[in-house]
């Protein structure tokens, strides 16, 4: 296996030959950021803690729990429907993770704002490494945060539909703890039995939520999750083991699932949208796809240092269309990419590190982190497997998948993630592939366009980057909904949906 390992790094370095003297060659700079992380760009270290962190701890059924009623500091909150948020069930804190050594995962719950009987959706943020308050305070949470620091509440989060479920994981991201580094988990299946772990103590202290409906959603990186979280949960479904979660979808957002397609889906996309020219098409079609797809193939057989290896090689291809297409946001093309995350996200590292939200969070002294490094790092020798290959049981058994892409994002774009969804090989395959096009409509304007077919969805949202939710939020909120309640592939306006509602 070492063989492999320096035969491929030697493919990255032979292969490197740019079409032009002006483009970039390999240097340390590109070494370092060989590829952007596939949300937000991995800067911070782990939790791994030497010591018992100060965090406020409970006995409860012999199990060691913490969670607070959450009260945030700085919000003055009656919301516009004359919603209080004192009558509803907000929490945070820690649940310990059955099957690992010391692990703790950090989470928010914020109930339904119309019914708590409302589908429970957990989200799970990419990365690999990054904290799900992202998405908590910048996209479909139900609060925004204000250039002063307080909150205020976010009109289109998705707990109007929803009971919200976030999750810091892997162990080691965001808030989640341990004090035992054998907890870092290196692949999806150990992040799935972590989660589902987590979901058995969180139903069983609530056991109030457990009969609702269940879907899991998320994006970037989390399109290596979804799949194998969801598979856990229906296996422990079928074994009756603990609580039965009632999981009726799992949706995936802009996500990588299935490299090997989306990796050869770059060029085209990168081609199609302007960002590099002809040549540099030729060029990487010739030269770096083939070796992408030897690599891949290795990795496929190989074990994990050949998947090491497959990353390095596969991200010439990325970092070559990076090199011709300058400062560019890869979230979204449209934008101009501004430091190392591509956007601000720094007034929530100032909120959540104040004492004052930490002492109601009940995390202590623990200071949060966006993004884990080294969770990004360990999670390497898993970047290029293929996540599709335990989707097409669960489709069988009734279980629904929706795949959306904002149509302007480059690293996880809606090209290669159309390509993986249609080459998946199912009962219902031809009969997808088939189907037409209809409009996705908000507010009688089209705000994409989708394809179903049975329990398979695919979705490409107008408008809209990498970060849907932030970036459509009305449609995303109305996406959410349709989906849940099984209406989404009916095209045209929603009687039921959100126009009177907002």
């Amino acid at each position: 296996m070492m063989t492999t390992f320096w035969f491929s790094l030697a493919v990255v370095l032979l292969l490197w030959s740019p079409p032009s003297s002006s483009a970039a060659t390999i240097n340390d700079e590109i070494a370092k950021n060989l590829i952007r992380n596939l949300n937000l760009f991995p800067s911070h270290d782990i939790n791994i803690l030497d010591a018992k962190p100060n965090v406020e701890e409970n006995q409860n059924n012999n199990k060691i729990i913490v969670e607070k009623p959450l009260k945030f500091p700085n919000f003055s909150g009656e919301y516009d429907e004359g919603v209080c948020i004192d009558d509803l069930a907000h929490r945070a804190g820690y649940y310990p993770i059955q099957h690992s050594h010391a692990a703790k995962m950090f989470y928010f719950f914020f109930e339904s704002r119309k019914n708590k009987k409302d589908p429970v959706v957990i989200w799970l943020t990419g990365g690999p490494g990054c904290s799900s308050e992202l998405a908590v305070f910048y996209e479909n949470g139900p609060f925004k945060i204000a250039n002063n620091l307080s909150l205020v509440w976010n009109e289109f989060g998705w707990d109007k539909v929803s009971n919200l479920l976030y999750v810091d994981q892997p162990t080691g991201t965001g808030f989640s703890y341990t004090t035992d580094k054998r907890d870092i988990r290196h692949d999806e299946d150990g992040v799935s039995n972590d989660l589902y772990d987590f979901l058995q103590a969180f139903f069983g202290e609530h056991p109030e939520y457990a009969t609702n409906d269940f879907f899991i959603t998320g994006e970037s990186y989390a399109g290596h999750y979804i799949p194998a979280f969801a598979a856990r949960v229906h296996k422990g479904n079928k074994a009756k083991e603990g609580i039965h979660i009632n999981l009726k979808g799992f949706a995936i957002g802009n996500g990588l699932t299935d490299p090997a397609i989306q990796y050869k889906a770059y060029a085209d996309y990168a081609l199609d949208m302007g960002v590099i020219k002809q040549a540099d098409y030729d060029h990487i079609n010739k030269v770096m796809v083939p070796a992408c797809e030897l690599a891949i193939k290795l990795c496929g057989t190989d074990g994990k240092i050949a998947c090491t290896a497959s990353y390095f090689v596969c991200n010439t291809i990325f970092n070559s269309i990076m090199s011709h297409a300058g400062d560019i946001n890869y979230y979204d093309i449209r934008k101009k990419c501004d430091g190392n995350l591509c956007y601000d996200f720094s007034n929530m590292e100032k909120f959540l590190n104040q004492g004052s939200v930490r002492k109601a969070l009940g995390v202590g002294d623990i200071d949060f982190v966006s993004c884990s490094s080294t969770v990004y790092q360990a999670m390497l020798v898993d970047w290029m497997r293929n996540l599709e290959v335990g989707i097409p049981a669960l489709l069988e058994d009734g279980i629904n998948l929706l795949v959306y892409a904002g149509e302007y994002d480059l690293i996880c774009n809606w090209l290669g993630n159309s390509r993986w969804v249609h080459a998946m090989e199912w009962s219902g395959q031809k009969e997808f592939a088939a189907s037409s096009e209809v409009p996705f409509t908000v507010d009688d304007s089209e705000a994409g366009v989708l394809k179903n077919y049975g329990p398979l969805s695919f979705l490409k949202v107008r408008d809209a980057g990498h970060m849907v939710p932030m970036d459509q939020p009305k449609a995303s909120l109305q996406m959410l909904k349709k989906w849940t309640r099984g209406t989404l592939s009916k095209s045209g306006a929603d009687e039921e949906i959100l126009v009177a509602e907002m």
